[in-house]
């Protein structure tokens, strides 16, 4: 969503930045791209001005002007003022109220309300008991589609009875729900095509009924700058609580989001990042001001490793690779753990100082280099897997078939484990920290650098 404002913005720190003194006029320069950036990324004029305004009165101060690094004191400033901008409010949700709290999902129709409600469900149900309720009796199969998506994440949906109205669907959902004593209600409302009178009063009186702790409203960040009208006026009708932009990997102008918190006055809650059900993350200002600048997030990376990737699994793997033991099923069960983490473009956009890599990296399909690769050892048997060395000519042209390749790609793929096998080695040898650190310098896995980048990796 942030990549092409982010590269705009790069090439402008790094003319600042590579400056040891800075004047007025660079200063001035730096501020007419940076709001040519900006509204190209479809951002709010309004919010443009008092943007650069406020960046520009700071980054014109003595202390910027005195410094030893004046382009990395203006860089600061304008990630300072993002944070303002995006909101620096906690994004969790309220849920300090008597149980059931009920969270209300509002927005037009098409925004993603329903597959949005039931991701929140499934992020919550580690921790909470959750109710999914579904008061859209107007479009075909809306009911339904709920209650498939609550089976898919193994959370309990009401039950469907046909000709209630969305009042007598929401009196029996509270019922429901403190009978069941669960911790949570999520309803998920109608949508128009556009606003109207009748949404806005039949939402109204869901809300004076349910008392809602959260009213989010779920909007398409794909719309542009019309997101912040919808954000309006739905806040000025119903007082919603935050907001979920949805479709972010869908976008490159990323106006929706900087602007919308300012326009609406309230904070972003969540970011649909795709369409799978476990394609949501809690919003944070920083760290998201921290990825517009290239600054990478490895925080967020970290806590997806940490809810995604299996942990006994990982242990497992782990205690094989101190003995020095690493054969091609522990590369396949390594791929499969990294394709959990999502893209290896989300995965890489986290990793600070990757956006100077950018050219080289887009040369290289990620997501198809492991697609292959667990193909090629897929079409392996369990003794080659187990054996590499006895892959010889005859069984590669086999297994290169068998896959859909060709025999170069074998090779590939079994010198890559053949590196990684021998730093493996050398981690069983000289220890845990030590061989990882060898690791860290020289390794790959299936042919992708995690180390510290270089030039000669590319």
């Amino acid at each position: 969503m942030f990549e092409t404002l982010t590269d705009k913005l790069g090439a402008v720190f790094n003319k600042i930045t590579s400056r040891g003194v800075l004047s007025e006029a660079d200063i001035d320069s730096a501020m007419r791209e940076i709001r040519v950036a900006l509204l190209e990324a479809d951002v709010s004029l309004s919010v443009v001005k008092d943007f650069i305004a406020h960046v520009k009165e700071q980054a014109l101060g003595e202390k910027v002007v005195r410094s030893i690094q004046p382009g990395q004191m203006v860089v600061k400033i304008v990630h300072d003022e993002l944070v303002k901008l995006l909101g620096n409010e906690g994004s969790e949700l309220n849920l300090n109220a008597p149980a059931p709290v009920v969270v209300m999902m509002v927005g037009l129709q098409g925004s993603g309300k329903t597959t949005t409600a039931a991701k929140i469900a499934n992020k919550l149900k580690k921790s909470k008991k959750v109710l999914l309720a579904s008061l859209d009796v107007y479009r075909p199969a809306a009911q339904e589609q709920l209650k498939q998506l609550s089976e898919q994440i193994g959370v309990d949906s009401l039950e469907i009875v046909k000709g209630e109205s969305p009042l007598e669907i929401t009196k029996r959902a509270l019922t429901a729900a403190k009978t069941g004593v669960y911790d949570m209600l999520i309803l998920d409302t109608a949508g128009r095509l556009q606003i109207d009178e009748t949404l806005m009063n039949e939402v109204s009186d869901v809300k004076k009924l349910a008392n809602p702790t959260e009213i989010l409203l779920v909007v398409d960040a794909l719309i542009g700058q019309e997101a912040c009208n919808v954000a309006k006026v739905f806040n000025e009708k119903l007082g919603i609580t935050g907001l979920v932009l949805t479709r972010i990997d869908g976008s490159s102008r990323a106006g929706a989001a900087l602007s919308m918190k300012m326009v609406a006055g309230v904070p972003i809650k969540y970011l649909g990042t795709g369409e799978k059900l476990d394609e949501i993350e809690a919003f944070h200002a920083d760290r998201i001001a921290s990825r517009i600048l290239g600054q990478g997030d490895v925080v967020s990376l970290v806590e997806k490793a940490m809810e995604t990737v299996d942990r006994a699994q990982a242990e497992k793997d782990m205690l094989e690779m101190m003995k020095g033991k690493f054969d091609l099923n522990d590369l396949l069960s390594q791929m499969r753990q990294m394709k959990k983490l999502g893209s290896m473009g989300s995965i890489l956009s986290m990793i600070p100082g990757i956006a100077k890599y950018k050219a080289q990296l887009e040369q290289i399909n990620g997501d198809e280099i492991l697609k292959k690769q667990e193909a090629i050892i897929l079409s392996m048997t369990k003794a080659e897997r187990s054996n590499p060395d006895i892959i010889k000519a005859s069984r590669k042209k086999r297994i290169a078939s068998g896959s859909g390749v060709e025999v170069t790609d074998v090779n590939k793929l079994l010198k890559s484990y053949e590196q990684m096998a021998s730093m493996v080695k050398q981690m069983g040898k000289f220890g845990s920290i030590k061989g990882f650190s060898q690791i860290l310098k020289r390794g790959s896995i299936g042919g992708f650098p995690f180390g510290p980048m270089n030039n000669k990796r590319f």
